[in-house]
């Protein structure tokens, strides 16, 4: 743990408190509405160094520490991405606030591309398994023998259960799959779908694997999902872009509030 994100550890616990967090929560594009769902304090990211820009749009650039369903949770309202500024281990501070915080897991959301004519614009889909398309990784230049994370169950079979469990209770339609990292800011092309289609892909996005990475690294549980904004290039008519993603994101994102309320209550 670095001693930067000890120091904003007790800057934050001083503005929300001392009690720990029991998990943390990445919102990607367009879901950073649920971080209002939270009772209790916001800080924004510009009060804590290190912590990621407003570089995206349809990021909601604030720490917020507090209760949800019975959780005292920390929401992350944005992230940083790779195509920002070629960084992929830019989320590696934030990630180890959260364990400074007492976080034993992390829950990371994203907006995505599908890849399965089954699972269309709306949906949600739980990762059970991700493909580093990009070949990039969070850990190079880490010096410790602990950069050789293994990723078996990096996406931790105990919570993808129990995240199934809280859709069928709230009688929310989950899709299942396998999501590729694809570094952006541009969009795959037709090929490169029909590609990643080949290797077992279900779902395309621009993050979300270099953070559940550094969360394995730092011993964090992590489960993921993804909220479908789009069928990926060449599987529809839909013009693919940012605003896009922004507009159909919502769609998803009710069904995403509904799970996680469910799973938190019951964790």
């Amino acid at each position: 743990m670095s001693r930067a994100a000890d120091d904003l550890a007790r800057f934050i616990r001083d503005r929300a408190g001392d009690a720990p967090v029991r998990l943390g929560l990445i919102l990607g594009s367009g879901l950073g509405h649920l971080a209002e769902q939270v009772d209790g304090v916001a800080i924004p990211y510009d009060q804590l160094p290190g912590f990621p820009h407003a570089g995206v749009s349809g990021h909601n650039p604030k720490l917020v520490v507090g209760e949800l369903e019975g959780q005292r949770i920390a929401v992350l309202g944005g992230r940083a991405h790779y195509y920002e500024k070629g960084d992929p281990s830019a989320m590696r501070l934030p990630l180890e606030v959260l364990k400074a915080l007492g976080a034993e897991g992390l829950i990371a959301t994203n907006a995505a591309g599908s890849l399965d004519p089954e699972m269309p614009t709306g949906s949600a889909m739980l990762l059970n398994d991700h493909i580093n398309f990009s070949g990039l990784n969070p850990l190079i230049g880490e010096p410790t023998d602990a950069r050789f994370v293994p990723m078996t169950d990096a996406h931790d079979p105990d919570w993808r259960a129990a995240l199934r469990d809280a859709a069928k209770e709230t009688d929310t339609h989950l899709h299942e799959g396998v999501y590729a990292w694809y570094s952006g800011p541009s969009f795959e092309t037709p090929a490169e779908i029909r590609a990643l289609r080949i290797l077992g892909a279900d779902a395309v996005g621009m993050s979300t694997v270099p953070e559940v990475i550094l969360a394995r690294f730092l011993g964090l549980r992590v489960a993921a999902i993804s909220a479908i904004t789009n069928m990926a290039a060449g599987l529809s008519a839909e013009k693919i872009g940012h605003e896009h993603t922004k507009e159909m994101a919502p769609l998803g994102a009710a069904k995403l509030e509904k799970i996680l309320r469910s799973f938190l209550s019951r964790l």
